[in-house]
Order: structure tokens, then sequence, then C-alpha cells
């Protein structure tokens, strides 16, 4: 029995994408808060592995390409099997391109949509379809981003797909509510990840992004752990269809 409202023990949770950055801090948090973790994706996470067994909780790694729904199926049963049940979905993969928009490839909009959108939906419907085969209650967290709420520059499809992911948090919300599976979403402001290395690099964009920062400063990975731990957790279990911005206060500028 759950000690705490934010008390995870007891659950195991799919994180996709949790070798490194944002990933392997909402792996490391949920782990503190008792889970255990599946964490799916091409590289071994090693680091993370260690960070989860050091809160007594176990890892197991799913090796799959996640630009493919092929595979999507197999690693929402996978996953299920590794140890005897599966409570939190994260959605947290993703991949970013950037180029004018005039110059914007089909390639790199295909490329960008398939991760950050498609396989997204496909392997939540996966996971989910055990869940209301079994009559089990579950939780989805999307990791969106700000440009869920705002329009950017030079990432067209990046853009459009976290756009369409807070509409999809949505959706799947209405759907699946009555039926006791909770889809909401994270969105991180701007944090110290591979993908904001460009902006970190230029002075000039750099100092922008901090001057419009009410905290002052870039998030660190771990700052999303508390937002992850709520929404995997029984203290969320009449939230729904929610896009919750971590993010310095950025949108309340």
């Amino acid at each position: 029995m759950a000690a705490g409202p934010f008390d995870l023990t007891g659950k195991t949770a799919l994180v996709t994408g949790a070798n490194t950055g944002l990933g392997q801090a909402i792996a490391a948090a949920l782990a503190a808060a008792g889970a255990d973790i599946v964490a799916a994706g091409r590289t071994d996470p090693v680091e993370t592995r260690r960070m989860v067994e050091g809160c007594g909780r176990r890892l197991n790694w799913i090796d799959v390409d996640l630009a493919s729904t092929e595979p999507l199926p197999r690693l929402a049963e996978n996953a299920w099997r590794a140890f005897g049940g599966l409570d939190i979905l994260v959605n947290n993969a993703g991949t970013i391109r950037r180029a004018d928009a005039a110059s914007f490839t089909e390639a790199d909009w295909d490329d960008v949509m398939g991760v950050n959108l498609k396989s997204v939906f496909f392997l939540t419907q996966a996971v989910a379809r055990h869940w209301l085969d079994a009559g089990r209650c579950g939780k989805v967290i999307n990791v969106a981003s700000l440009l869920s709420f705002q329009g950017g520059i030079r990432v067209a499809s990046y853009t459009a797909s976290k756009s369409g992911l807070a509409g999809l948090t949505r959706l799947l919300a209405n759907e699946w509510a009555a039926r006791r599976i909770n889809v909401n979403a994270i969105a991180p402001g701007y944090f110290e990840t591979n993908n904001t290395e460009a902006l970190r690099a230029d002075p000039d964009r750099s100092r922008q992004i901090l001057e419009r920062i009410p905290a002052g400063r870039w998030g660190r990975p771990d700052d999303l752990g508390g937002a992850a731990v709520f929404l995997a957790s029984p203290a969320s279990d009449y939230v729904h269809g929610v896009v919750l911005p971590v993010d310095g206060g950025w949108l309340a500028r």
C-alpha cells in the first residue's frame, strides 16, 4: 500500500529516451519515489541504471528504435513482462531539426514527426490496450515543450510535433479519463540538454533567453522530477489533459 499520495512503491514505469538528459532525470525521480524503471531506447542507459539502482530500484533496458512504429507493440509487451505489470508510461524520447522554414526538407519534417508524435501515439495506444483489456488504471506523461504554446523559429517540424502532442494529450484524456487512465504532459522550458546546445553556445541568443526567464537561469534536468512524480502518482488521480509548464516562469512573462 502506498505510504502517501506521491509514493510509487510497487509501480513500474516505462520511460523512453531515459539514457540522458530529461528522460534520465525523470527516471531517477520516479525511482526515488519507489518505481522500478523500464528504459527504452537505442543506447544502454548505464548512468541511469546506476542512479535507479542507487535508489534501491530495478532497471530493465529494452533496445528499440523509436523512429519506427513496427517494434512498438513488442515494446509494450516486453515492458509489461519486465517486472510483472506496467503502471506509468513516460513518452520522453524526441528529436529536433533546425533550418529556415523556406529551406526545411521533407526528410527533416518526417524524421521529427515520426519520433515526436507518430511513435508517441502508437506506443501509448499499445500500452493503453493492456490497461484497458485488464481493467487497470494507468498514467501517461508526455514530454511536450514551450513550443506546444508558442511558435519558435527554425524548428518547423518540432513545433508542429509538440503542438500536436498537446492536442493528443487532451484527446486521449477525453477518451480514457473515465477508464481510470490519466493522460497529461509536462512542457519543459529552456533546459540544459543536448537539444539546447546550439542556443546556449550562441551568446546573444542565450542572453535573450535568460533575460526573459523570471527564475534567471536555464532549467536543470532534475527540475522536472517533482512534476513527473506528481503526474505519475495518486496525487494526480483527478488531473486529466493538463500540459504543465516547468519553465522558470517563461510563459508568465
